[in-house]
């Protein structure tokens, strides 16, 4: 299943659920681990868990594999990795916080498969001021980082990796006297 294929999958199956801001970004330039990022609302914890839910029966059914879903516990935040495509189906308030568009918006994708959706321009931010230049990074930034370690550990663990042969040791004898 090529990523167009699962990238109309899955935005199909988010529109059945009546997801809500659906946004998808060609992240190729940005990043080798996965091709595609879907950011949607769900309304509601119970909605969030039932989004991943219906996305992961429609790409199984289509023969496609969903490698891991993350956060259905709390339903805040679920992320569904599909391998070259991953969405991230979040509360309205964790979407506002973390503002994963800018970090993966720089080419937007068409995300309208069944119909064309209703593009709502958010207002520009102003940028948090610092008030001491010893001050830590915003957090903001941590959690993006976080998050980005937490992708990139999961998909290294899935890639097979070289092991390197366990170095010998060496006893040290002590010369007795």
């Amino acid at each position: 299943m090529n990523t167009q294929d699962i990238l109309a999958i899955t935005l199909d199956a988010l529109d059945d659920l009546k997801a809500q801001n659906v946004q998808a970004f060609d992240t190729t330039a940005l990043t080798s681990l996965f091709e595609r990022v879907i950011i949607c609302n769900g309304t509601s914890n119970r909605q969030t868990r039932a989004l991943a839910n219906h996305v992961r029966e429609k790409i199984k059914d289509a023969g496609g594999e969903v490698l891991s879903i993350e956060g259905e516990e709390t339903g805040e935040w679920v992320l569904v990795d599909m391998g070259a495509v991953v969405a991230h189906i979040m509360q309205p308030t964790i979407r506002d916080y973390y503002r994963l568009e800018e970090l993966w918006g720089i080419t937007p994708v068409d995300a309208s498969v069944k119909k064309p959706a209703a593009k709502k321009t958010a207002a520009k931010r102003a940028p948090a001021k610092k008030t001491d230049d010893t001050e830590a990074e915003p957090a903001k930034k941590i959690a993006i980082k976080k998050i980005a370690a937490k992708v990139a550990t999961k998909v290294a663990s899935k890639v097979a990796a070289v092991k390197k042969p366990a170095a010998k040791k060496v006893a040290s004898k002590k010369a007795t006297t």
